[in-house]
């Protein structure tokens, strides 16, 4: 197999047996990608700071582990490491842990901004910090970003959302690059518009929009297949990624036209 058609992650396609913590599971794409690993075989366990939701969800999918944490507070999410490190060997980490507010620069609010930054990029650094001494030290393990194609380039109403998201992109690639020597796989998940209560707030047409068991769909087969970002549906996706090779003048004058 060639240089570029080879895998970037190696294949995960069987999750019995292996241990996924995936935080931000009270909801949304992490629920769901919860419940489909569940399906798959996997021990998941369920982190977010709604406890009444994950004790629901761990009810509902027997084996599961709940262990609430707020990813804003440091001192919290490295005892909430500790107890998942606990249980024994972690196969993948999926941070999914997001806020999302529609923003424009006539109504930013600095406080609003640095909690997105605080919950959807700092809490995966703290995440991070709180698990590579271990996936290190096992020498495997996969880690999982759930970005969003929001993060592609500056879009209407993304002002505070889309830079976090941009974060998110760019931690992944940095980590690929430091890590996939070392045994542990990497991806990012970029997906368009899925059906959440984060994006139920939007008030505009959400093109190519699907569910978030869907959303989940697809983050296992892009796991299956070792893709490094798994972004979908590509029939939207797509154009979000041709619309990154613009020239500036095109993109804006698209922008203003389809969002204004």
């Amino acid at each position: 197999m060639g240089l570029f058609f080879k895998p970037l992650n190696p294949p995960l396609r069987d999750w019995r047996g292996k241990t996924v913590w995936v935080i931000g599971a009270s909801s949304g794409i992490g629920e769901a990608a919860a419940a489909a690993l569940h399906a798959a075989g996997a021990r998941v366990v369920v982190s977010a700071r709604r406890a009444d939701a994950l004790a629901g969800f761990v009810q509902a999918h027997p084996g599961s582990v709940a262990i609430p944490v707020d990813v804003t507070d440091n001192a919290a999410v490295i005892q909430a490491a500790q107890q998942v490190l606990a249980l024994g060997t972690l196969d993948g980490v999926v941070y999914c842990s997001g806020i999302y507010t529609p923003t424009r620069a006539f109504a930013l609010d600095a406080a609003d901004a640095l909690r997105h930054m605080d919950v959807n990029y700092n809490g995966a650094l703290r995440v991070l910090a709180a698990v590579l001494p271990a996936l290190l030290a096992q020498g495997h393990g996969h880690i999982s970003l759930v970005s969003s194609v929001a993060g592609y380039r500056g879009l209407t109403n993304g002002l505070v959302y889309g830079p976090t998201k941009a974060a998110l992109t760019h931690l992944a690639e940095g980590l690929y690059l430091d890590l996939h020597d070392r045994g542990l796989g990497v991806s990012v998940i970029s997906p368009g518009f899925v059906e959440t209560p984060a994006t139920a707030v939007n008030e505009f047409a959400m093109p190519a929009i699907i569910s978030a068991a869907v959303a989940a769909r697809h983050m296992l087969a892009g796991w299956a297949e070792g893709e490094f970002e798994i972004h979908f549906p590509k029939r939207f996706t797509r154009w979000m990624q041709l619309l990154r090779l613009l020239p500036y003048r095109w993109y804006f004058a698209l922008v203003r036209k389809f969002t204004q």
